[in-house]
């Protein structure tokens, strides 16, 4: 299909829109947490619009050695939020720019074997850890809804109003609007919801006047990666968990476009998607994996051509050296962003339950898999001293519920699902070596 250039223009600048808001309530959500300032905030933003351009272009740029060639957009997935916070809070900035480093070069090392690593992952174990994932997130969403930790009118009836009507206007917009406005319901609602803000007195443009129109981006601006194993561990199984996604994303648009897959495209996907988070952690970003909302504007308009998310990748390159733009995203106040946080951490929650209804129900292992996973993730989550009195390399394993549970989950599917195939066919075998005897 030929396509004029405003056409593609126009097409490129609607899949940024369908993942604008995606992209930087992650950055506004974490700085927020970790309490960075406006204009910490403003930097961060506009370095993750940046760095998912960076990752878009890497992926749909087919070569030798990265690039599944398919037309994808990449950004930070929220399956990284809470991992991330968590990190943040216990071991700093520098731990999770080491996490993500480390995450994306295992990501990269075994993205050629990954096909055969996949079935240590099955849906009862991934459905499992993003579960667990978006459960811890919550407590963020509703502590933001009430004003932020430690604001002085926290739970006061204006930021109570604001956060629920911004969660009802994304609703009311999901409910009776139809493609494109429904793609951006999150992104029109933070629209609507600050707009209403300001009427109440409660926007501070005050960043946006003070950001350059320019500036240049440089690695290690926050903080120099430093490494510790918990964190490692906890973006890893966060890396695999995103590339058990993708896998679904990247079939889907195989399916979409009509071009079959082969192994070796599926090994430069995996490739590129840890080259990505290792630029990330450089650039002190986050780790980029497949947004599957662009996938379905990718089916809605029918249009399957590159040259489209090539216009992406450069749309987002070029906005990451405008901080100014991304300085009126930090004026959304926090109350806001809590009433869109409920839609969107409610949402990791379902992908979670989602996958799980593909495990089969009737194996009380599997009952037993997931509620032992998820009752030690939540359970480490909600009473973090659990593990205290624990010698420090076992409590490393331990002082995470994600990680705990992820681990649970893992061992457990071992032990029940990947184990037991063995002895069954152990056990048949001695059988029929009875019946030849006999």
């Amino acid at each position: 299909m030929k396509l004029h250039p405003m056409k593609i223009a126009s097409l490129g600048i609607q899949h940024v829109l369908a993942m604008y808001a995606g992209a930087v309530i992650v950055p506004l959500i974490i700085g927020g947490a970790l309490g960075l300032s406006s204009e910490q905030l403003a930097y961060l933003v506009s370095l993750d619009i940046l760095t998912s351009g960076i990752a878009t272009l890497l992926q749909v740029w087919q070569n030798r050695y990265f690039g599944i060639g398919l037309p994808i957009v990449l950004g930070c997935t929220f399956t990284a939020v809470g991992p991330i916070i968590a990190i943040g809070g216990q071991y700093g900035l520098s731990a999770i720019y080491g996490s993500i480093l480390v995450s994306g070069i295992v990501v990269m090392l075994i993205s050629r074997y990954f096909g055969k690593l996949i079935r240590f992952f099955p849906p009862v174990v991934t459905g499992s850890v993003v579960t667990i994932i978006g459960t811890t997130l919550i407590p963020v969403a509703m502590n933001n809804v009430a004003g932020g930790q430690g604001s002085p009118d926290f739970g006061s009836i204006s930021n109570i109003v604001l956060a629920f009507g911004t969660l009802i206007f994304i609703i009311i917009l999901y409910r009776f609007s139809k493609g494109f406005v429904r793609a951006i319901s999150i992104l029109l609602g933070l629209i609507a919801g600050t707009i209403a803000a300001a009427f109440m007195g409660k926007v501070d443009f005050s960043a946006v006047g003070d950001a350059s129109w320019f500036h240049m981006v440089s690695p290690f601006h926050f903080a120099v990666p430093s490494f510790e194993l918990a964190p490692i561990i906890t973006m890893t199984l966060v890396a695999i968990v995103s590339l058990v996604e993708s896998s679904g994303v990247y079939f889907a648009l195989s399916d979409i476009t009509g071009r079959k897959l082969t192994e070796d495209d599926l090994v430069k996907g995996y490739r590129s998607e840890g080259l990505a988070s290792v630029i990330g952690a450089l650039f002190n970003s986050f780790p980029y994996t497949t947004f599957s909302q662009n996938v379905g504007l990718v089916q809605f308009s029918g249009v399957k051509d590159k040259r489209v998310i090539y216009t992406v990748g450069g749309i987002l390159v070029f906005l990451g050296f405008l901080p100014k733009v991304a300085a009126l995203t930090t004026v959304i106040p926090t109350s806001v962003l809590g009433g869109a946080m409920i839609a969107m951490f409610g949402m990791v929650i379902a992908s979670g339950i989602r996958m799980l209804s593909k495990v089969d129900f009737s194996s009380q292992e599997n009952l037993l898999i997931i509620a032992c996973s998820v009752g030690v993730g939540l359970g480490v989550t909600t009473v973090p001293d659990l593990f205290a009195k624990l010698p420090e390399t076992i409590k490393i394993l331990s002082n995470s519920g994600i990680v705990a549970g992820s681990l649970t989950a893992i061992i457990l599917n071992l032990v029940f699902n990947v184990m037991k195939k063995p002895m069954k066919q152990n056990q048949k075998l001695n059988n029929s070596k009875g019946q030849t005897v006999a």
